[in-house]
């Protein structure tokens, strides 16, 4: 994404804070964090997923992704009516930033959190770039 003028999107020149002026609100983290477990998916597939995302924010995020060039929206191959969505190399990149709120959250947050994050949080601990690899080449 090309940035005309750096002033009206980031709000300082820290990393932290300009990642996440892009990329950092919950609802895109929970469209990459899908992208990322499931593979492709769909407008409906996100509006399926337990946390309720308005169909509008939903629209939004995937649209300013899209910009960002951390997914691609493409047409479905037998319904042109609908769109998949795809993260880019650039979205996978994320993944390990996704993968410490599991840790985090696994050590923190261990009676609320589902079982197969707890799953994938043990691998994480018992083999962070293995693990991570396993799904960066999916």
């Amino acid at each position: 994404m090309k940035v005309k003028n750096k002033k009206n999107i980031f709000r300082s020149d820290c990393p932290i804070s300009s990642a996440l002026d892009l990329f950092g609100d919950k609802w895109s983290l929970l469209i990459i964090r899908d992208l990322v477990y499931f593979g492709d998916r769909t407008f409906k597939d996100f509006s399926n997923a337990d946390e309720k995302i308005s169909s509008a924010r939903l629209s939004d995020r995937l649209c300013k992704l899209d910009k960002l060039e951390l997914l691609t929206k493409s047409n479905h191959p037998t319904n042109k009516k609908v769109y998949i969505y795809r993260l880019t190399s650039k979205g996978m990149d994320l993944f390990p930033v996704i993968a410490e709120y599991v840790k985090w959250s696994n050590k923190y947050l261990n009676d609320h959190i589902a079982e197969p994050a707890k799953q994938f949080a043990t691998m994480l601990e018992d083999d962070r770039e293995g693990t991570l690899d396993k799904f960066m080449k999916k």
